[in-house]
């Protein structure tokens, strides 16, 4: 027996190595296995509690409950994560895992790599994650629990939502590089995006008194992103959809300081759009989105603008929405004259604001000068442009001294 064991034998090839993984296999717990039913019976606790709560009007209940609550849910929280690292992960090691397993686990530790960096995102993230998988199971149970449990989903995961949106909001106020702003304004659309295409729809299942009606037809315009390849024009449009409905979502969890600078990486997304193309098709559509998305920036967020860092920009909007009005009223009489005054009012407005940094934004004014042109409120003499068609002969002498007056 001591000459046998001092023998090396190749692990893959021996009979006690085969039988020991085949039995390692038959033994791994499976989605109906032993962590199934810990799952099940911790969530059938929760969701008892949840609905006690939820039905209770007295303070001193609410608040047992609310604790009661809180325990519940970290245990069960527990039992997912538990079931990922037993069950998943060993299936994943043991190549035995379907493709919707391996897909969990990869998602799994691009979450927990986020412990390193950000904690706060980290801990939103991943009971985003672990109630999510857990739903898919639900969906599979039978029909009462899964009306049961999609109350339950729904309160929760919105109140993880709007935790993360916040800290993103508060990220946003920190010192830190543009680089790493861009990368919070991606992820503020990203989380978005999965409310709005995971959790608002079984939200709209639930609640049939009408609460969401006023943000349906926007709900359906962003459906349509949800199939097929985007391109950057469908991409930057999906976003301001996005962000149009987040002022009904999420008010508060994404302040309007937050949501005000997500329009502005919107409105220079699209100014790039426009100079960078060279095919005249989707330039056009680009600068179409550009104006959507001023038009956009104006009512849905600056009419509802309170405090202004300076009072001189406040008045200057209060003159561009009185002009607004009054164009506006040409809706019912005239709406190719309302269109044309209404994109002659957009355009000034942005070129005066680009026109602050005319080396960086020099492409895009000119673009600009060009379409004023075209729309009859401006004229090209010389490679310079006048407003509105004052301008005069002169000499060349008194040419070099003369002003020309632009539009803004």
């Amino acid at each position: 027996m001591e000459e046998r064991s001092l023998r090396i034998y190749d692990s893959e090839k021996t009979f006690f190595s085969k039988i020991t993984n085949t039995i390692s296999k038959l033994l791994i717990p499976t989605r109906i296995g032993i962590n199934g039913m810990l799952i099940s019976i911790k969530r059938n606790n929760i969701l008892k509690v949840y609905e006690n709560l939820h039905s209770t009007e007295e303070q001193e209940k609410k608040d047992i409950l609310t604790k009661k609550l809180d325990e519940n849910y970290a245990l069960y929280l527990e039992a997912i994560d538990k079931y990922i690292m037993d069950s998943i992960y060993k299936k994943v090691k043991n190549d035995t895992a379907q493709e919707f397993e391996k897909e969990a686990l990869s998602q799994y530790y691009v979450i927990t790599h986020l412990k390193e960096t950000s904690y706060a995102e980290y801990k939103y993230k991943k009971q985003i994650y672990l109630i999510g998988l857990d739903y898919q199971n639900v969906l599979n149970d039978k029909e009462k629990l899964i009306e049961r449990y999609k109350k339950f989903y729904c309160t929760e995961v919105e109140n993880l939502y709007k935790g993360l949106l916040k800290n993103y909001s508060i990220r946003l106020a920190e010192n830190i590089s543009d680089a790493e702003k861009q990368e919070i304004y991606n992820k503020i659309f990203r989380a978005l995006e999965e409310y709005i295409s995971n959790v608002l729809p079984i939200k709209f299942e639930i609640e049939k008194n009408g609460t969401y009606k006023d943000i349906l037809d926007e709900f359906d315009n962003f459906d349509r992103f949800s199939v097929g390849k985007l391109d950057q024009n469908d991409v930057i449009e999906k976003n301001m959809i996005l962000l149009g409905l987040s002022r009904k979502l999420f008010t508060h969890s994404l302040p309007l300081v937050v949501a005000e600078q997500c329009y502005i990486k919107l409105l220079k997304d699209a100014r790039s759009l426009i100079v960078d193309t060279k095919v005249l098709r989707k330039q056009e559509k680009a600068y179409s989105l550009l104006i959507n998305i001023i038009e956009e920036y104006n009512i849905k967020l600056l009419s509802t603008k309170i405090y202004w860092e300076k009072p001189a920009l406040r008045e200057e909007y209060k003159k561009f929405w009185d002009k607004f009005k009054e164009i506006d009223t040409l809706k019912e009489k005239n709406y190719d004259e309302y269109i044309k005054q209404k994109e002659i009012l957009f355009i000034r407005s942005d070129l005066e604001k680009v026109s602050t940094n005319e080396n960086k934004y020099y492409k895009i004014i000119k673009f600009y000068k060009n379409k004023l042109v075209e729309l009859g409120v401006m004229r090209n003499l010389h490679n310079s442009y006048i407003s509105d068609g004052e301008y005069t002969k002169s000499t060349k002498k008194s040419k070099a001294k003369k002003v020309r007056k632009e539009a803004v």
